[in-house]
This record gives C-alpha cells, sequence and structure tokens, in this order.
C-alpha cells in the first residue's frame, strides 16, 4: 500500500491528532529522535532490561499488542540517533495510551528518557508524550504485509493450530 506524504488518505482527527491508516502490516510507527550526549550505552542497557522483563514475564508487553519492535541508533553526521519502528494491532493513540500505562504499570523506565525533547513529566503528562510521538514520527510511504491486514494473536492461533495438527500427525504414525 501507497501511502501519502502526510501518513494518511484523509484527514481524520482522533484523540491526539490524525488518525494514520491501518496498512497491511497493520499499525505501527517510526520515530526518530536525536540521543541526548553521552546516552548510548544507557539506551543499549536499556535492551538488555527489556529483554530482561520478556524473560522473566514473556507476557509483560502483551499490552501493547506488537507484532514486531526494532530500534536502531545512527549517527547522521549531526549526531548520534535513535529510532524506534513498531508494528502493532491497536491504532498510533492507544499504542501510546498503553505504552505509558505499562512503564507506570512495571515500573520500567522507558528508553526514551535518553532522547532530546523527551519530556521530564512523561510519566504525568500523556498530551506531552503523545506530542513528543507526533513530532518525531515519519510516516512511511509504502508498507508490505506477507499477511496482510491479519492480527499477531491470530498469527499465534495459526501457530498453537499448526502445533497441535503437527502433534495429531505425529502420534498417527
Amino acid at each position: 500500500m501507497a501511502i501519502p506524504k502526510e501518513g494518511y488518505f484523509k484527514l481524520e482527527q482522533g484523540r491526539y491528532g490524525p488518525i494514520y491508516p491501518r496498512t497491511p502490516a497493520n499499525y505501527g510507527f517510526t520515530v526518530i529522535a536525536k540521543v541526548k550526549p553521552g546516552r548510548e550505552d544507557a539506551i543499549r542497557e536499556y535492551g538488555k532490561t527489556i529483554e530482561q522483563a520478556v524473560r522473566d514475564s514473556p507476557i509483560v508487553l502483551a499490552p501493547l499488542r506488537l507484532h514486531y519492535l526494532r530500534w536502531v541508533l545512527f549517527d547522521v553526521g549531526s549526531g548520534l540517533h535513535f529510532m524506534y519502528q513498531g508494528i502493532f494491532d491497536t491504532d498510533f493513540d492507544k499504542y501510546l495510551e498503553d505504552a505509558v500505562a505499562l512503564f507506570l504499570k512495571t515500573g520500567i523506565t522507558t528508553v526514551f528518557v535518553n532522547l532530546e525533547g523527551w519530556p521530564e513529566d512523561w510519566s504525568t503528562n500523556l498530551p506531552a508524550v503523545i506530542k513528543f510521538f507526533r513530532d518525531h514520527q515519519r510516516p512511511s510511504f509504502l508498507e508490505y504485509g506477507e499477511y496482510p491486514y491479519v492480527t499477531a494473536d491470530e498469527v499465534k492461533k495459526a501457530l498453537r493450530v499448526k502445533g497441535a495438527l503437527s502433534t495429531m500427525l505425529d502420534q498417527m504414525q
């Protein structure tokens, strides 16, 4: 699906700004922001924190309804930048609401505290968090999904059915 430069086909206002469309890859966003000086190691360490949280509780990120999450650090000549790409099953605004609620519930500080422009009062100022994400969102202009419009729950269900069928067929041999 080719997506217009604005990130939407028809301007519709959501709770916090334009509603971005569901595409064959579902919902998602790409946020790019400059890293505060000296914070690269903190960001990399935070990746390990998330890995450990998922290892300790495989459903810790479940409220986000994620398909994929990708973090990239890169220097474009003006300093280190962080790119956060996520594909998920809820709309943009709900994802952000759920993410802030998740961080507050788990007590895990968000990686975004290491980025320039992140609101210091993020835990009590959802509108400022939404503004940060909308200001740093870079809409994609093409999205493709090998399994278009399928939710993460449907993918997991299909894998469970496949596993059960494989088990059944193995027992029949």
